[in-house]
């Protein structure tokens, strides 16, 4: 398994708390797939055990909350990223069309307002009015990852690694 790289695959739900006790406190999954194991004898092994390629994009941000909170702000993307020139993609929910004005909790407003992207961005509103926790947040989902996506092999020819 470890040649597959799979034996060192760190269960996602053990990563999150490991990532928050470092100082990244909301991290965010930019994209994931699963990874399908082409093995025969070693998908017999594995059982029911499924994997994926996930990337993280992580903050270490003071004033970060455990939770999506809602302070009516949004921000409006004003191109200039290079690799994102029509839309900006903070992570796999918060797509931000160029020109167009974009919700955001509290969370996504600082870590665009005080991070390397900031001079891409307008942003509208402060922290002066709490409505609650933003609707659509938190972490109902039993596996976040996008098992929709196309799968990638982990043949010899097509190793993960």
């Amino acid at each position: 398994l470890y040649g597959e790289c799979l034996g060192g695959a760190l269960y996602w739900n053990d990563f999150l708390p490991m990532a928050k006790k470092a100082g990244f406190l909301d991290p965010r999954l930019v994209t994931s797939r699963p990874i399908e194991v082409e093995n025969e004898a070693m998908r017999d092994k594995l059982g029911q055990a499924r994997f994926f390629s996930a990337t993280y994009r992580l903050f270490k941000l003071d004033g970060l909350e455990p939770a999506c909170e809602d302070y009516g702000q949004a921000v409006v993307y004003r191109g200039g990223v290079a690799e994102q020139p029509q839309a900006f993609e903070l992570d796999g929910h918060h797509v931000i069309e160029r020109g167009r004005a974009f919700p955001v909790c509290g969370n996504s407003w600082r870590m665009l307002a005080e991070t390397r992207f900031a001079p891409f961005f307008d942003f509208i509103g402060d922290f002066a009015t709490h409505y609650g926790i933003t609707d659509g947040c938190g972490a109902s989902a039993a596996l976040p990852f996008n098992e929709t996506a196309p799968a990638q092999g982990t043949t010899a020819k097509s190793s993960c690694c």
